[in-house]
């Protein structure tokens, strides 16, 4: 590998075009609850683990969250990109190329994403992450708070991004025999199975721990609870998601003090509707919490869209530590297997 590699080129992306709601987002912001600032980070967080893998990136670097409709890219230099969660066609120039994949962008090549097919938000890491000035200690952006890289907002037309230098592989280059528009790309002829990460199947139930308030409930609203569906409604955020279906009743009126909340807290309001609380949920709030989402299925709820059905069912925490530790155990084995065979195609077709 010569000077120029991965570690030296930087490259620029202009948005034409921002899509319905895409964000800047990494692991999120910890250690800040106390002053009153959420976590924040990305809402599907294997799924950007993974597309930051693909590109030889940390866990932690900066991709982008897409909501629904994709963006429109112009990258004014060549680079590696891998998009990864929802289903979602993407264009690099007139050709499709495939999700869940490291996948070369020429320099001056327009990418195009449309809209979702299934599930609710996709991920697009860069080589290197994309190079924004933390807040925090997180590149991620809170749109509720404002809070974040570009004032906190989501991306919109005319924006400018550079990548970073974290990648472990070099960035595309017409010196690379095997760039040239007449042969193959060997390193994007593989592919992830993307079943044990996103699965499009929102009949699975997500798993619930008894919250603080489970036993108010009347006893018919508990089993309700987790005999009957809800579905997710249109004015769902990253902030929360909301629900409609059986309204859960009180065996008798109650008032309670504010208590600390995270993502997956399940309260309910005085509407009688619960709200799933994502990412970018309040650190404390008054509401009655029936539940907690299990961590391990928070990317499933992050993939549900407005007018799908959700289902609960009860877990323990005993239940919940497990499941999360052995999905932790099964990303980093595939964040270490995916590194490894990026070293291996790099070594067997040369460097720059």
């Amino acid at each position: 590998m010569n000077s120029q590699d991965s570690s030296s080129i930087r490259v620029v992306i202009e948005v034409r075009k921002p899509g319905l709601l895409t964000t800047l987002q990494d692991t999120g912001r910890s250690g800040y609850a106390h002053l009153g600032i959420g976590r924040a980070g990305a809402f599907d967080e294997p799924a950007l683990r993974i597309a930051n893998a693909l590109c030889g990136n940390p866990p932690d670097a900066s991709g982008l969250e897409i909501t629904l409709l994709g963006p429109t890219l112009q990258f004014h230099s060549g680079t590696w990109i891998a998009v990864t969660g929802a289903p979602i066609a993407f264009h690099v120039q007139d050709t499709e190329r495939p999700m869940w994949s490291p996948v070369s962008v020429p320099a001056g090549a327009t990418v195009t994403f449309g809209a979702i097919r299934s599930g609710c938000r996709s991920y697009l890491g860069v080589a290197g992450g994309f190079d924004v000035d933390p807040v925090l200690g997180s590149r991620s952006v809170d749109v509720n708070a404002r809070l974040g890289p570009n004032e906190g907002r989501p991306l919109r037309a005319g924006d400018v991004l550079e990548t970073g230098s974290g990648s472990l592989f070099p960035a595309p280059s017409g010196t690379r025999q095997w760039l040239r528009k007449s042969e193959p790309d060997p390193v994007s002829k593989w592919r992830l199975d993307p079943r044990p990460w996103f699965s499009g199947d929102s009949s699975k139930p997500l798993r619930l721990l008894p919250g603080s308030h489970l036993e108010r409930l009347k006893q018919i609203s508990r089993k309700r609870l987790f005999s009957e569906r809800f579905v997710v409604g249109v004015d769902s955020n990253r902030v929360g998601v909301r629900l409609s279906g059986p309204a859960p009743e009180w065996d008798t009126p109650f008032e309670m003090v504010s208590e600390g909340c995270v993502p997956g807290v399940l309260q309910l309001p005085p509407s009688g509707q619960p709200i799933a609380f994502g990412p970018e949920c309040p650190v404390s709030g008054g509401y009655p919490r029936v539940g907690q989402i299990a961590a391990v299925d928070l990317p499933s709820l992050a993939q549900r869209r407005p007018g799908d059905a959700l289902r609960f069912q009860p877990c323990t925490l005993d239940e919940a530590s497990g499941a999360l530790r052995k999905r932790k155990r099964a990303l980093d084995e595939l964040e270490a297997t995916i590194h490894r065979r990026l070293r291996q195609d790099h070594d067997q077709y040369g460097s720059i």
